[in-house]
Formats: C-alpha cells, structure tokens, sequence
C-alpha cells in the first residue's frame, strides 16, 4: 500500500482542527448482548478485525518537502497496532455520557486516526461501540464502510465496477503538470467564475437571516451527545400528505424542535431563522470509493420562527427544491469547493482562521449519514440503534446528523456542553415535534 496525497478539503479538515475543536465523524452503535461479557468479547473482535481493514491502517503525515510544503498524505503506519485504537470502558448506565466525554479529545495525530470505544453496559443486556474516524481520513459515507470492515461479515451492495481514482502520488503529480497546465488554466477561468458565484450568494444568504444567541456559544471544549428515534413510518405518512422528500420533512423536524427548545430555555423563538448547511455528497453513484471527502453543501434558512408545523415543511421542501434546481457545484452551500484552489501552505496557515470563519458561514450542520438497509451484528450481537455524530464547528453550540436504520430515523445530537447543558430537552423536542406532525397529518 503505497501513500498518497490529502486532497484539499482533507487538508482542510486536518488543518482546522484544535486541541478545543476536535475534527472527528462519530457513530454510537448500541447492541443486543447475550451475555455480561460480550462487551469484552466485542473488543476482542474489534481488536482482531482491524489489522485486515487496509483503510484503517492509514495514518496522517504532513510534507515539508519543496512542491508540497504544507501539504498531508496518508500512508501506511508500520507500527501499527489495533490495542492503540480500541478501548474497553467500565460497564455505564449512560451511554450518551460517556460518548459525550470521548467526543471531545482529539483523536492521536501520530498514528491512524480513529478509535473504536467499546462501553458494556451496566444493564448486562446491552452495549454499545463509539467509533471515531478524523474528517481527513473519511467522510460520512467512507466511514461507514470502514465501521462496517470491523463487524461480522456482510454482503454490502457494491458501488460499482469501476475502478478507484489513482492515489495522488507527489511524483506523479509533478511528472504530469507540463501537460495539464493548459487544462488548469482554463479551470482556473471558470472556477473564477464559480468562486464569485459562491461569494455572492454567500452575502444574500445573511439578508434577512436572524439566527439565535442559543446557536452560539464561546468554545468551552467539552461535548455532550443525545439521540432521538422516529418510526420512518410516521415520517412517510407525513411525506405523503405534505409532499417533497423524507430528508425536507425530517429537516423541518429539526427546525420544529428549535422552535419547541428555543421557547422553552426562554431565549423565543419569534422571527428566528437560522441557516442550515445540510452538506451533500458528490461521489459518483456507481463509482469505486476513494478515501477522503468528497462533499458540497446546500444553505438552508430554518424556519423555526413559523408557528405553524405545516407551513415549515414547506418552506424547506421549497428551499430544498431551489437548492437542487441550482446543484450543489453553486451557491452559498458549496464554499468546500474552494478548497480545490487553495495552495497547501495556505490550508497549513490559514486552517484556524476558517474554523473561526465557520459561524459566519451557517448556523448550525444539519447532515444526514447513510445505513445499509440489512442488518448489522457485532459477535452475533445484533445492532438495534445507531446515532451519527458530526463535528462541531468552533463558536457553534449544536450540530445534528441523522440516519436511517432498520425502520427508524436516529437523531445524534453533538452539543458544546457548556453552552447547551439541556440538550436532552432538544432531543425530546425533536420526538415531540415528529408525533405533533403525525397528527397533524392524520386528521
């Protein structure tokens, strides 16, 4: 296994993070036990299965070297080691509090960085595995595969026949510029183009934009987490009577529960109108998996000063549709983008300031991860619930990822602890919320 070069918006991600803003992707996984020792019989598993997930002995090096200064590139760690990687935790009656307190360390940078937390749990039917892969090493969906790499074998629908993107070796990549310049020039017109495209709809995106003090807070460096299930069922059956898409109508959940958790810590919610970025994955749909992000975005206004349920549905579904008529290459969503034209010592200086540029930007990330529709089981120990965790952008209190499995919608909740010590009062807000628009619907 040869090394190859971060891309851009890999780079970025490694560059922004902090000792305070850890840049870490989470998943909690809750299993059925059969036993009080199958926490323990997990981590054993974990620990075995991991050395033959080539993806996961990668680590992260930076390059010092003339045409890559600045730069980052994975390669395989030699010394790698799965026991430095995954962790068996003291039985706890809380899953969440102990996620919460694992969420805000930064993962090593020295070596691969991901973990795997396995927490039994103090009940002896049940545990669950917090697993932590670094923004640079993969996105949501990258992440997922390399998750699934440690669990019992399963027959994950493939992506496709064709092959992966070749690495970004620094050799290959010089060898090949003289006959690409022609090619860079004429991209460097039109991402020109697009990049003013972006900027400008960035500015308009903060006309008439009221986002709550609640959605921001000073970084305190320390998480909590929470999570909320829906019956996708019910989510369906309001699709059908308000129209647009399941992710319109579990966004506009979201924004619901803001309204609901806004008005009820006393900060109102009257005229509040925060804008999402709900990031958009542009992996080709049959095409191979390569490591690293492959990501845009769409900016959203929430509107959580709307009182009327139905109304905020449609709001978003129209947001939604504007969003794809214009793609997730343009508009304000779609900064990542710029990425691709920044030089790598930039990204290596300029990394905290576009954390700190993140509030600016959006208010809070709402994201949706993918799930296989089959089952998935850890030592015969089936999983039953799954809450994504996004990173947290410096200077906001709240992010929100969402996944779909085996019937029912998970919420994960990653809040700065200080900022929002209630935030099992969003979580109840967002099932509130969900049943308040069944309802509704089925009058």
């Amino acid at each position: 296994m040869t090394s190859d070069l971060l891309a851009p918006l890999d780079l970025a991600f490694w560059n922004i993070e902090s000792a305070r803003h850890p840049m870490h992707l989470g998943a909690l996984g809750v299993f059925a036990a059969h036993s009080p020792t199958a926490g323990a019989h997990a981590a054993d598993l974990l620990a075995a299965r991991a050395a033959a997930v080539p993806g996961l002995r990668m680590r992260i090096r930076d390059l010092w070297q003339p045409l890559a200064f600045g730069g980052a590139a994975r390669e395989p760690d030699p010394d790698f080691d799965p026991l430095n990687h995954v962790r068996l935790h003291a039985p706890t009656d809380d899953f969440h509090a102990v996620a919460g307190h694992l969420m805000r360390r930064p993962l090593e940078r020295g070596r691969p960085p991901w973990e795997a937390h396995v927490l039994p749990g103090a009940d002896g039917v049940s545990f669950a595995v917090l697993f932590t892969f670094h923004h640079a090493l993969a996105d949501g969906l990258r992440a997922l595969r390399l998750a699934a790499g440690l669990l019992d074998p399963v027959d994950l629908p493939e992506r496709g026949p064709r092959p992966a993107d070749p690495p970004r070796d620094l050799l290959t990549e010089v060898r090949a510029l003289p006959g690409r310049l022609p090619g860079l020039l004429r991209g460097a017109v039109s991402d020109a183009g697009r990049a003013l495209d972006i900027g400008s709809a960035l500015a308009r995106s903060t006309l008439g934009m009221r986002p709550s003090s609640a959605l921001t807070s000073e970084p305190s460096g320390t998480r909590r987490t929470a999570g909320a299930v829906l019956d996708i069922d019910d989510v369906h059956r309001v699709r059908k009577t308000t129209g647009g898409t399941v992710n319109d109508v579990l966004i506009a959940v979201v924004a619901g529960a803001l309204r609901r958790w806004l008005d009820e810590r006393g900060d109102g919610s009257d005229g509040v109108a925060p804008r999402a970025l709900v990031p958009v994955s542009r992996r080709r749909p049959r095409g191979a998996q390569p490591p690293g992000n492959r990501l845009s975005g769409y900016l959203t206004p929430l509107p959580v000063g709307e009182a009327d349920p139905l109304r905020r549905i449609d709001t978003v579904r129209t947001a939604m549709a504007r969003n794809k008529d214009a793609g997730p290459d343009r508009g304000a969503g779609a900064v990542a983008l710029l990425a691709d034209h920044v030089p790598t010592l930039a990204h290596r200086l300029g990394g905290p300031l576009v954390g700190q540029a993140a509030r600016l930007w959006f208010d809070i990330l709402v994201t949706s991860v993918p799930m296989p529709a089959i089952g998935l089981d850890l030592g015969g120990h089936r999983l039953t619930e799954v809450y994504p965790f996004a990173p947290l952008a410096p200077g906001q209190s709240l992010a929100v990822a969402i996944s779909t499995y085996q019937g029912r919608v998970h919420y994960g909740l990653v809040a700065d602890a200080r900022a929002v010590p209630d935030l099992d009062v969003f979580a109840r807000a967002l099932r509130e919320e969900a049943a308040e628009l069944v309802e509704i619907c089925a009058k």
